[in-house]
């Protein structure tokens, strides 16, 4: 990403920031940012915003989780929900809460997993377990581009999680503006493309 911005924008300059999940859309007014991912939510009238994708949810783990191949659990399987729930897991929470989503689907279940870990962003929950016999829910796209970079393998998990809406949000003051709409095609047209190939 940094090498086409470069390429498209030599002089623009770009900030990436972390956004609480209890409140996006107070963080993009009060700290200006310009464009921002977040799920569907019920957005204040000062939003404008376009539906970019919708994320599945997967589990990964060390390539040769030891655990996992001792019960015969290969790659692209479902995990037993017993074996699932009594695994390590490593919780995507930038506020280090110990419940997410994934706790809610489970809980709709009747069962709660062993959270152990608590990380802020995305890239340090991959790193966590793929050093590690732990295990972490993550977003499908994500899982698929660390992979094969990290030796992580990807399973299903035991429980429905109904997959989240990422929009493209940005305050209507510019939504007009002939840079940021130019902006806002540039990343809107690979997440299309990503969409219909995900769909075939």
């Amino acid at each position: 990403m940094a090498n086409a911005i470069s390429q498209l924008a030599p002089k623009i300059q770009v900030q990436l920031v972390d956004l609480v999940p209890t409140d996006y859309v107070g963080t993009l007014e009060k700290h200006g940012i310009d464009l921002a991912l977040v799920p569907k939510t019920d957005f204040p009238a000062w939003i404008d915003y376009l539906p970019a994708f919708r994320s599945t949810f997967v589990t990964i783990a060390c390539a040769g989780h030891p655990r996992l191949e001792r019960a015969k659990v290969k790659p692209g399987d479902v995990i037993p929900i017993d074996l699932f729930c009594d695994l390590g897991h490593v919780v995507f929470s930038p506020e280090g809460k110990l419940k997410a989503m994934g706790d809610a689907a489970l809980a709709r279940v009747g069962r709660e997993r062993r959270a152990v870990m608590t990380m802020p962003v995305f890239g340090g929950v991959c790193n966590a377990v793929a050093g590690s016999d732990l295990v972490v829910l993550v977003p499908e796209q994500l899982a698929r581009k660390v992979a094969s970079r990290l030796e992580l393998a990807i399973y299903d998990p035991p429980m429905p999680i109904n997959p989240a809406l990422i929009c493209m949000v940005w305050h209507k003051r510019n939504t007009t503006d002939p840079t940021h709409l130019a902006a806002r095609n540039r990343a809107e047209a690979p997440l299309i493309a990503e969409c219909q190939r995900r769909s075939r």
